[in-house]
């Protein structure tokens, strides 16, 4: 075809692609190696809050991974030297569930690095949802234990699905223990999980009985104002533990309970306004000296991960730009086989 062309790919044309869970698993896994071994491009993302009374917010995401990680040849227009570059925009807009509309809804973009040609744009909604949750299981994978049997994970709308899913896969568990603040939601998100999970899922009426006790403690909460929901008590020896929630539910002592902490990128974790660990690094609580590691490099074997069985390990995963990219690019690939999407004349 002569001109440029834009491959656009809906959100009916990333499901007809069927990816599975360890395509994007491995995906996310070879990102963030390529982080913890200097070969990506991280910005801290932006927010855009318009004036809209409190209804939501925008984060722009911006990032880069140089080739081979993963490697972005199978994209027309590459660049000679490969890697791809990315930007997403993704809102979040907690009331959207009344609407029947996910809280998170985004648009990804791809660039060829070498020439700036824009090379795809994308339904990101489903990318940020799975690769958050691909994000906590590549985490549980290097920091929890493997005999873990327990999860408890609040949370039903967004990545939460992914988050269970994901780790159900690759721990062996006898239970797992949701929640959330209404009660048809965390209802309905049994009956989602139910048919996909190879543990029995239970449902719960408060965080304190999902945590009590947990081997993975998992808290996605949507919450509006902070609020204690993840009680430092809660944390038993050899927990593993991930608060990502956009609003704090996390209380301020939970980190001296830790034996170490692990973030996805330590710029990232220090901007912005929002974040389950905001206040503890604005208060000191959380500073490089004390941080033990970002999981890139953990997962690249330049710092360990979990060395004890007793220990208790925080990963606070705010989600980078180039998990997205990189599951982007998976999705472009497969699309590419396929003839999906829609070709756009760019020039």
């Amino acid at each position: 075809m002569e001109g440029l062309w834009i491959r656009f790919l809906s959100g009916p044309d990333i499901d007809s692609l069927e990816l599975t869970n360890a395509e994007i698993v491995d995906a996310v896994e070879g990102a963030v190696r390529a982080h913890g071994e200097g070969r990506a491009v991280v910005e801290p993302r932006v927010h855009l809050v318009p004036d809209n009374d409190g209804a939501g917010h925008f984060n722009v995401l911006r990032g880069h991974l140089s080739a081979g990680a993963p490697p972005a040849s199978g994209v027309r227009g590459g660049g000679a030297r490969g890697g791809v570059s990315g930007v997403k925009v993704v809102g979040d807009f907690v009331a959207n569930y009344a609407a029947g509309l996910p809280s998170e809804l985004g648009l990804l973009t791809l660039y060829d690095p070498a020439t700036g040609i824009p090379l795809a744009i994308m339904d990101a909604t489903l990318i940020t949802a799975c690769r958050t949750g691909a994000m906590t299981a590549v985490g549980a994978r290097y920091l929890a234990r493997p005999d873990s049997r327990v999860l408890g994970h609040v949370g039903a709308r967004g990545t939460a699905f992914w988050n269970v899913v994901l780790l159900d896969e690759l721990f062996d568990l006898d239970e797992i223990r949701v929640t959330s603040r209404r009660p048809e939601s965390r209802e309905a998100f049994a009956r989602q999980l139910s048919p996909v999970t190879r543990a029995r899922v239970r449902v719960t009426a408060t965080a304190g009985e999902v945590f009590d006790g947990a081997d993975i403690l998992v808290e996605a909460s949507r919450l509006t104002e902070p609020e204690p929901l993840l009680r430092t008590a809660a944390v038993k020896p050899g927990a593993f533990v991930v608060p990502y929630g956009t609003v704090s539910a996390v209380e301020l002592d939970l980190l001296d309970v830790m034996d170490k902490v692990v973030v996805d990128d330590w710029r990232e974790a220090q901007s912005g306004r929002f974040g389950a660990l905001r206040r503890h690094v604005d208060t000191g609580r959380l500073s490089a000296a004390s941080l033990h590691a970002e999981l890139g490099q953990i997962v690249a074997g330049r710092r360990p991960g979990r060395e004890r069985d007793d220990e208790r390990i925080l990963l606070w995963h705010r989600g980078l730009a180039i998990l997205d990219i990189a599951v982007g690019l998976a999705i472009v690939r497969k699309a590419e086989e396929q003839d999906a999407g829609t070709m756009l004349r760019y020039r």
